[in-house]
Order: C-alpha cells, then sequence, then structure tokens
C-alpha cells in the first residue's frame, strides 16, 4: 500500500486481517520516538503524530506536513505500519479536498 509524500494518514492497531496489534500501547510508544521534552521537564507528543482512538481502536494519526519537517520521521511512521502489517486510513489533504468540492 502507498501513499503520497504529503498525505495526512492514520494507523489503526489492527492487522489487515483485523487482529488486534500488540502490546497494547504500542501506539503511546511510537509518538513517544517522535516526542521531546519542553522546559518544564515534560514529555510532549509532535504536533504532527499523536495517539488517539479510530473507532474504537487504538490509533496513531499522522498529518502529512511531517513530511515537510522531517521526511524520515514521516517514512519511519509509514514503514512501521507496512512492516506490521497494520491498515492504513488514508486522508484526503486539503488540496484533494478542494478538487472534490469544485
Amino acid at each position: 500500500m502507498t501513499t503520497s509524500p504529503h498525505s495526512s494518514f492514520i494507523i489503526v492497531g489492527l492487522t489487515s486481517t483485523g487482529k488486534k496489534f500488540r502490546p497494547s500501547d504500542w501506539a503511546e510508544r511510537l509518538c513517544g520516538v517522535l516526542s521531546v521534552f519542553g522546559a518544564e521537564k515534560r514529555m510532549r507528543y509532535s504536533p504532527y503524530v499523536g495517539p488517539r482512538n479510530y473507532k474504537g481502536e487504538k490509533a496513531v494519526f499522522v498529518n502529512g506536513s511531517l513530511y515537510e519537517v522531517e521526511p524520515m520521521a514521516y517514512r519511519f511512521v509509514l514503514h512501521f505500519a507496512q512492516d506490521n502489517d497494520l491498515q492504513l486510513i488514508h486522508e484526503d489533504s486539503p488540496a484533494d479536498q478542494q478538487s472534490k468540492s469544485a
């Protein structure tokens, strides 16, 4: 499964066969790799990658703008999903949404 270089996507914690991905904190761990510690000495997730739920399943939301800031990080999370056979939900970019409404 491929995605355009700047598209946003969601990694859902289910394999392509519907099996739940383990460990249960995989989304927080993946997002933790791209997190930083702020001045108040607290961890902050990247504004481009964050753990959330998608239809009741653990998920990681990836903003396509990450590619502009750090292409290797964008490819890392995309390859993580592909290597672990996780479901990818592709979101339309703002340009795609405008062309659909025209």
